[in-house]
């Protein structure tokens, strides 16, 4: 896997609109909590186009993408929002273009077609981790400035034991980390872009406001597909607002009996991308261990870049 270099302070970092639109005061916030970070942000106007649901022409989100991936004096780049759109950018991205500058890439939710074509496509790391609208825009309370901090510093982040997490199976495996935003590992089966786990890693699954027979779904999906049977161990979200309505079934439960064959070990809650309190940072493409006895936790082993 190919390794952006650390962010250091004073690093430019750009921000990309490869999907939705973004309003202006939160992206104003959002550019506030990068500058407080200790990065310089930088964007291109066209970060504020709009054609319907995307931020305007694919092909103008496409470009955008690749003129700020390979301009020198950006180091990172981290998207505006999700909502729709990212996949249009992939016929775009060619992966031997993007393999020789690799940066850091930060987003969920619909850019998980952007993460796991940079990780898997690419073999590129990628981090899931805070956009601008609704995390970096919040600060404090919309992500977790140490897991942030950590995942871009050039050494192992470590042990990660964000409070909350629960063990469905125990167990313990290890293999390189993969994965997304359920609804777009999913969708993306059967295109020139499905998502292939790497035989032996460990996958994290995460999800918002899906009822649990379209979390059965698309987890049965990934499983006729091959996917599961490729992977050691599953680490779930927080899944919040996938309850349903009265709380029966929960989607904890739905999880555990879609799952009913999985041998590894299988954790829930852990609270990155779409969470009810800060957003942790996951680095993609990079080797891990999932615990899941006694207090259950995922360690980052290797650093994520250089």
């Amino acid at each position: 896997m190919l390794k952006g270099r650390a962010l250091v302070r004073g690093d430019r970092v750009a921000l990309v609109s490869p999907a939705s639109p973004c309003g202006r005061p939160e992206f104003d916030r959002g550019v506030q909590a990068i500058k407080d970070l200790g990065f310089e942000p930088t964007w291109e106007e066209t970060v504020f186009a709009r054609d319907g649901y995307v931020a305007g022409p694919a092909s103008v989100r496409a470009k955008a993408f690749l003129q700020a991936w390979q301009d020198p004096s950006v180091a990172a780049l981290i998207a505006v929002r999700g909502g729709f759109g990212s996949v249009q950018l992939l016929p775009a991205l060619d992966p031997s273009l993007l393999r020789r500058t690799p940066k850091p890439f930060i987003g969920y939710s619909d850019t998980t077609s952007l993460l796991t074509w940079l990780t898997g496509g690419c073999g590129i790391v990628a981090f899931h981790g805070p956009m601008v609208e609704g995390r970096l825009s919040r600060g404090k309370e919309g992500f977790d400035v140490a897991s942030f901090r950590a995942a871009l510093h050039a050494a192992p982040p470590g042990n990660l034991e964000p409070s909350g997490v629960s063990i469905i199976q125990t167990g313990e495996a290890a293999g390189v980390l993969v994965g997304g935003t359920l609804t777009q590992l999913a969708s993306s089966l059967g295109t020139p872009y499905a998502f292939q786990p790497p035989e032996g890693s460990v996958l994290f699954i995460e999800d918002v406001n899906e009822r649990p027979y379209r979390i059965d779904r698309m987890l049965t999906q990934l499983r006729l597909a091959g996917a599961l049977s490729r992977v050691q161990g599953i680490v779930w979200g927080e899944m919040p607002g996938c309850d349903e309505p009265g709380g029966v079934p929960a989607v904890r439960d739905v999880v555990r009996s879609a799952l009913n064959g999985f041998s590894g070990p299988v954790l829930f809650g852990f609270p990155s991308g779409h969470t009810v309190g800060p957003c942790w940072t996951l680095p993609l493409g990079v080797k891990v261990r999932l615990i899941a006895r006694g207090q259950p936790r995922l360690t980052v082993e290797e650093a994520a870049v250089t």
